[in-house]
């Protein structure tokens, strides 16, 4: 249940439950988990008097609301736990999957605040918050797109103002010159050819001095506006440039939870669609709207020069074209903005599939991707169509709005004519500015749609220039020259959002010591590792290296004394030596080759068609794991990290490989502050220590035979791998390797 659905929840809930005329329900939370932990469907309401539950048979029982009792949360590997205590003992005890962790602290959070109310300790804010609270746990609701956000794309012009000045004298320049031929049809009607119709002589002269003036006009307007064009042109695809830059370099510096709440599609559409639609805005449509803007108060000063009243009657559909722009505006706004989510959606679709098509193949999925392709196209079509039932009917009238204006004006100046208020040269060149006019007119309606595109992709991408990485540098950061690696985590807690992982965790790393981390999948050992390479900002508590806290070093500074393997090594398109040389772009190919040697590398390597030339495909593809994973060591080695991470660095490899990779690891960890992950024990043979991680806390520390001797966590560990491993079948090399390790060197699990 989400949490937009928590007002329906209640109002289910308050229907079925047996509450009192007198109680109002505050908060529900659907349990799905029974006490064996399988799937069974139950419910628990908080009302302003009583905790009720129901369970999966349709059960209600209930606990009124009293001093002293107390509602606990906890969550361990993926399962959520509410239990109420009163001062003696568990009275009950709920378990459910996380996706309902965000309405169990909803729950937990109302229930402390109606407990202190019955206790006589209410705050403030608990009066001020009432009892329906909870919409602080719904997601806030995005703002529309404004127009305005358009101005914000000044920062990036203004590097360019000196040829923007420029491009806008070039299209005031080229505007008034456009302007000057409807103006000269004034003397060529009454002065030439209405004349020559009443049988008076032509005079030449002043018949070439005419057309030679629309010639030249016609010249200077295609010359200005050529110029206007190709300079604005330029200075637009810079600016769109500078904001694909500015946006991608801003996006690597974000931490790494902004990533895992996007979807790689959707960032691909912001920083590439997006920015190429704001290009083309302020290339072509922006420069056509200042260019109409111009026109429309030029021509309009012309017009109130020549006659006044003509002009009035000219101007007449203006208001009205101005409200319908005015009202259409929102929900094109809106609109364009849907389109753009959707069309994420789209692009996300191709960018999970299309690296991912060697699974779809391998599990014949290819009708179930066709499928979401097709369900995100169909979206995308209904969110357009919608839209373009608005647009259908706004620009058409639009049109019609300026052909009446053109008719009022037609019969206006025919009146004044007849009364020789005007001459037939004076209406036609209004006839001329009243199409140049109304024109403009059209295309600025016309350009409300392209700008409300173009406002909705701005916002798209200031949403990423507006976020702020959880992981800031420091203002005044401590120089760090050199490191030893010595790492001590005291008091250290963190949350992903609601879900505590790390809990009050002390752990003191000497340098060149090496740990193992051991435990059962989700006790926080990943977690660990990422907090060390900071790359999450601990809750409560700090991580200190070297004696300074880690968030007093630049990033970047301390992250160039790490190396880092990984379970399934990355590796980029590009060659082998650019591969193992990006740490450290500037590496000599002898340092490259030496770097490949210790992590036994270099023989397959020279084995390719190219040798250290040789391209890898993207991800790596066309290359073994364990190949991948002896140049990702390679690639680890050649940066000379102080501090060693190793997170599952041989689990998916073979025994053969996993001995070449043992070999490139002894090479690595020789000297290092090291911190290993593994399931397997030979990556553990060398370590100092072994850390028992359980529940995001520290339970046991110590070598292999002191924690196998003490007969704790470790050892249920040890005892249940090794029972796993019996029952399996035909594999003597996996037997070997959780057999007991010689003292001198303790092994570990997991």
């Amino acid at each position: 249940m989400h949490a937009s659905d928590s007002p329906r929840a209640e109002k289910v809930a308050a229907a079925q439950a047996p509450l009192q005329a007198t109680e109002n329900v505050l908060a529900v939370l659907e349990v799905d988990l029974d006490a064996g932990l399988r799937f069974a469907p139950g419910r628990l309401v908080l009302s302003t008097q009583r905790l009720l539950a129901q369970d999966a048979q349709g059960r209600w029982q209930d606990w009124a609301l009293a001093p002293g009792l107390t509602l606990q949360h906890a969550d361990h590997a993926g399962v959520g736990t509410l239990s109420l205590h009163d001062a003696r003992r568990c009275l009950e005890r709920w378990r459910f999957t996380m996706g309902s962790d965000a309405q169990a602290l909803r729950l937990l959070a109302q229930f402390e605040r109606q407990q202190r109310r019955l206790d006589g300790r209410a705050t403030a804010e608990d009066a001020e918050e009432g009892e329906d609270d909870g919409a602080g746990f719904a997601a806030e609701p995005s703002a529309p797109p404004s127009t305005w956000v358009l101005l914000r794309l000044g920062r990036f012009a203004r590097p360019y103002r000196g040829q923007l000045l420029a491009g806008f004298a070039l299209t005031l320049a080229s505007t008034a010159a456009s302007l000057v031929p409807p103006y000269l049809t004034i003397p060529l009607m009454d002065e030439v050819l209405i004349p020559f119709q009443r049988g008076e002589r032509i005079d030449p002269a002043l018949v070439l001095a005419l057309l030679g003036g629309l010639l030249a006009a016609a010249l200077a307007a295609w010359g200005l506006g050529w110029a206007r064009t190709y300079l604005l042109a330029l200075v637009s695809e810079r600016i769109g440039a500078d904001l694909r830059t500015a946006t991608f370099e801003h996006l690597l510096q974000l931490s790494l939870d902004y990533f895992g709440a996007k979807r790689t599609g959707d960032l691909m559409s912001r920083i590439g669609s997006e920015s190429d639609r704001i290009c083309v805005f302020l290339s072509l449509h922006a420069l056509d709207f200042a260019t109409d803007v111009l026109m429309i108060g030029m021509t309009a000063a012309i017009l109130f020069s020549i006659h006044p009243a003509l002009a009035l009657a000219t101007l007449l559909p203006l208001p009205f074209i101005a409200w319908m722009i005015h009202r259409v505006r929102d929900r094109l706004r809106t609109g364009f903005e849907k389109i753009d989510r959707v069309w994420g959606e789209v692009t996300s679709v191709l960018a999970d599939t299309i690296p991912g098509i060697r699974v779809v193949k391998a599990f014949a999925q290819e009708r179930r991707e066709g499928e979401r392709f097709r369900d995100a196209n169909r979206r995308n079509l209904e969110v357009n169509d919608r839209l373009n039932k608005t647009w259908s009917l706004f620009s058409p009238t639009v049109s019609l709005l300026t052909e009446v204006g053109l008719l009022v004006v037609w019969a206006f100046g025919i009146w004044l004519v007849a009364r020789a208020d005007i001459t037939v040269g004076v209406l036609t060149a209004f006839i001329a500015y009243i199409g140049r006019f109304y024109g403009r007119l059209d295309s600025m309606s016309r350009i409300v749609s392209v700008t409300q595109k173009a406002a909705a992709g701005a916002k798209r991408i200031f949403d990423i220039l507006d976020h702020v990485s959880n992981v800031p540098d420091p203002a005044q950061p401590v120089p760090l020259p050199r490191l030893e690696g010595r790492i001590a985590l005291q008091g250290v807690a963190f949350r992903y959002g609601s879900r505590s992982v790390i809990r009050s965790l002390d752990l003191a790393i000497e340098p060149g010591e090496m740990i193992g981390l051991v435990g059962h999948s989700g006790s926080g050992k990943s977690t660990l590792v990422n907090l060390i390479c900071r790359f999450y900002d601990v809750s409560e508590g700090a991580v200190l290296v070297d004696g300074v806290d880690l968030r007093r070093y630049r990033v970047a500074d301390y992250r160039r004394h790490i190396g880092l393997v990984l379970q399934e090594p990355f590796l980029f398109f590009g060659s082998v030596a650019e591969n193992i040389a990006y740490g450290r772009p500037e590496a000599t190919r002898a340092e490259i080759v030496a770097a490949a040697r210790a992590a036994h590398a270099h023989e397959f390597i020279l084995r390719l068609p190219h040798g250290y030339d040789s391209l890898v495909g993207e991800r790596g593809q066309g290359l073994s794991g364990g190949e991948r994973q002896r140049i990702s060591i390679a690639r680890a080695l050649l940066i000379d990290p102080r501090i060693l991470i190793l997170d599952e660095a041989t689990s998916s490899v073979d025994a053969e490989t996993e001995k070449e990779i043992q070999k490139a690891l002894d090479n690595l960890v020789r000297g290092r502050t090291t911190i290993a992950i593994a399931h397997r024990l030979s990556t553990l043979r060398r370590a100092d220590r072994l850390v028992v991680m359980d529940r995001g806390r520290i339970v046991e520390v110590g070598s292999h035979d002191a924690l196998i001797d003490r007969r704790g966590a470790y050892w249920r560990l040890h005892e249940a791998q090794a029972r796993q491993v019996d029952q399996e079948e035909g594999d003597p090399a996996d037997r070997i390797v959780l057999a007991p390790a010689p003292a001198a060197h303790p092994a570990g699990a997991f």
